[in-house]
């Protein structure tokens, strides 16, 4: 071992350089504990940063570096202990000064469960795109190369979307397909050739610019579903310019360890090519309900939250992350009781739901005093029915046919709904099929009109008065369809009024009379039903009721209108609450208005999902839930088959004289605790 001598150790100088990756930077606390950490050493310390060279154990010299996060810095030591003073110190900034400041997100909840793991971070895609001008004579060349990235794009996606299919489903995969298909189009094509013969430019400037033009043009649509589309053009421009650059595709197929993906956004195939025996629940800054991406991830049934803003500059590389899929919330460097807390929690859950559908699978929904309840499923796609027949429902209470134009270039054609249709009796097997017809407009697949309120304009039933072909081309479909389905049911979304439900059954009428003009069968007594889904709805139920054959309560809409709140609203999404007394006396009086009317009614929003209203929803009447996620079957069979009718009416009167929601909600949870202790 060499030791060096006195003088020579006094004059030794070491540096090393280091990143500062704490959340908010250099601030006062690590500052003072750097400082204090420097002042333990005889050595001389200086911190260098930005061009500005500071004392090392001086705090308010550290401060004036204006150090946040991701700045690097250089440590510079010169004296007797100056390896061990350098060591210390690196390790500190290593060690983000010991700091882990549990930090937590609110989203919006895009698929249900709770996962506990690893953070992977998945880094920015984007290119630096140079002008880089051709001779005339290279121009063909750059066309042939053009050519050869977009045959290769178009194969890659056909590969892709195979696989999806074979996974989740042709419906599904049809999703990729539109990605082929905008590739196949000619007018793209030229306009890229066009690009590159006019300017003489490469072809990944002539793809960047073209396709640039259209996301903007996307971001610029006040529909949120087109302008979700922007999400799709750019997963294209990525796919073109990687093969362009020779690149190796890296998909997060590839990964080797369970974690939780942190990303920006995610494109609809990263999200199809999501291994769900790596990726355990997934957390993105953009996103809403109606993308590609979130249909996607919906099917895969692994926690995600979505719509965070900044996340991915608050996480490091491997941190502990808790995503809360029910709750829409993200957990970061959670300390260690709620790390505890929610280990234990997500362990119970998968034991409890084991056991749960194990034991109750095949049980029927029934109090113990012999009310018969029934659980059905909520759907995008047919491929979605066998799950939650595993999981014990009894049919389908809600088919969202307006996911159908995600397959479709155009408006899906008579045949297209047709096929889905017999998709889903066939998963089915004759149990009740309640097929909504198409729900657009608002937030979901608009035509691209501008209004200034959507939610409040064309949208759902008035959405197909005003598209006439399409809601007919649906309503063909649907009565054929019926007559291979007794169970098979039309409903109609969004009814305000009688008139607007008269209109809509004179059209299913002369729907009839065309198909038995063309001698197609059908069933000529299919149930109609309404959503209730407004005020004025509830407020006319028993007009409604004397003419339609069954109600479907939408939660999710009726919150939002009767206390215009919007959810997704980060601003007054807190506000949102179905346990509102104004929601609960629409609930009881909606209920009330079936049963005098002799017709059943079923609840196909959120709030029939959430445990603590089951109890309560069960006491006012009702028989028919709807859910959107499978695992809770068992949860929900459970608190049924664990209360009498007679309790539960109790229960519901008196929640119904509490004035706040917060009695109601904390009143129920006592109770739905005693049951399913472990939720």
């Amino acid at each position: 071992m060499v030791t060096a001598s006195k003088p020579l150790q006094e004059n030794l100088v070491l540096q090393c350089q280091c990143s500062i990756l704490n959340v908010d930077g250099l601030h006062a606390r690590p500052a003072t504990r750097f400082a204090k950490t420097a002042n333990q050493f005889a050595s001389k310390i200086r911190v260098a940063a930005k061009h500005k060279e500071v004392n090392g154990k001086s705090v308010i010299e550290l401060l004036t570096l204006g150090a946040e996060r991701g700045t690097d810095i250089r440590i510079t030591v010169s004296g007797p202990d100056a390896h061990e003073a350098l060591r210390v110190l690196e390790a500190l900034v290593s060690s983000n000064f010991d700091e882990q400041v549990m930090l937590t997100r609110k989203g919006i909840a895009l698929a249900p469960g709770v996962v506990v793991g690893k953070a992977h971070i998945l880094e920015g895609k984007e290119y630096w795109i140079v002008r880089s001008f051709i001779s005339e004579e290279q121009v063909p060349n750059e066309i042939k190369r053009l050519e050869r990235a977009i045959r290769d794009a178009k194969q890659e996606l056909l590969e892709l979307e195979g696989k999806v299919s074979s996974r989740l489903g042709h419906e599904v995969g049809t999703i990729l397909g539109v990605h082929r298909t905008i590739l196949q189009d000619h007018r793209l094509k030229e306009e890229f050739v066009t690009k590159i013969r006019d300017l003489r430019v490469r072809a990944e400037f002539a793809i960047y610019s073209v396709l640039r033009n259209y996301i903007k043009e996307f971001q610029s649509i006040d529909d949120t579903y087109l302008k979700e589309r922007a999400g799709d053009i750019l997963d294209i421009e990525d796919r073109l310019l990687k093969i362009l650059g020779g690149e190796k595709r890296e998909t997060l197929g590839d990964l080797k360890e369970e974690v939780v993906l942190i990303a920006h956004d995610l494109t609809p195939s990263e999200t199809a090519s999501l291994d769900t025996a790596s990726i355990k629940g997934f957390a993105t800054e953009v996103g809403g309900r109606t993308s590609h991406t979130a249909i996607l991830a919906r099917t895969l049934g692994i926690p995600g939250v979505v719509g965070l803003g900044r996340i991915t500059t608050d996480v490091y590389q491997g941190d502990p992350i808790i995503i809360d899929g029910n709750r829409g919330i993200v957990i970061i460097r959670p300390d260690e009781d709620t790390l505890e807390e929610y280990q234990k929690k997500e362990k119970t859950i998968r034991v409890f739901e084991s056991r749960l559908t194990q034991q109750l699978k095949d049980q029927p929904a029934e109090t113990p005093d012999g009310r018969q309840i029934q659980i059905f499923a909520n759907i995008d796609f047919p491929k979605e029915i066998e799950v939650f027949l595993r999981y014990g429902a009894t049919g389908v209470g809600l088919y969202r046919t307006e996911y159908l134009f995600l397959e479709c270039r155009n408006s899906p054609t008579e045949e297209d709904h047709y096929n889905a249709y017999l998709a889903a009796n066939k998963e089915l097997k004759d149990l009740p099929l309640i097929i909504r017809t198409m729900d657009l407009g608002a937030d979901k697949f608009g035509d691209g009109y501008k209004e200034a309120n959507p939610f409040l304009g064309c949208r759902s039933i008035r959405y197909c008065f005003d598209h006439p072909e399409l809601f007919l081309t649906q309503l063909k479909a649907l009565l054929r369809a019926s007559a291979l389905n007794k169970d098979l049911k039309i409903l109609f979304p969004l009814i305000s009024s009688l008139a607007e439900l008269r209109q809509a059954k004179a059209m299913v009428q002369e729907t009839m009379e065309v198909l038995s003009g063309r001698g197609e069968a059908f069933n000529e007594k299919i149930p109609i039903g309404a959503m209730i889904e407004v005020p004025s709805s509830v407020l006319i139920a028993d007009s409604l009721a004397r003419e339609v054959d069954f109600f479907s309560i939408g939660t999710n809409d009726l919150v939002q209108y009767s206390l215009a709140i919007d959810r997704d609203n980060e601003k007054v999404a807190f506000m949102y609450c179905p346990a509102h007394p104004a929601i609960l006396r629409l609930l009881k009086m909606c209920i009330e208005a079936a049963e005098d009317n002799n017709i059943p009614v079923t609840m196909c929003g959120e709030m029939g999902s959430e445990l603590e209203y089951i109890i309560l929803l069960l006491g006012l009447g009702l028989q028919q839930f709807s859910i959107s996620s499978p695992v809770l079957i068992p949860a929900i069979k459970k608190i049924i088959r664990s209360i009498t009718y007679e309790e539960a009416k109790e229960i519901a009167e008196k929640v119904l004289r509490f004035t706040q929601p917060e009695e109601s909600i904390n009143y129920l949870k006592k109770i739905t605790d005693k049951i399913i202790p472990v939720l």
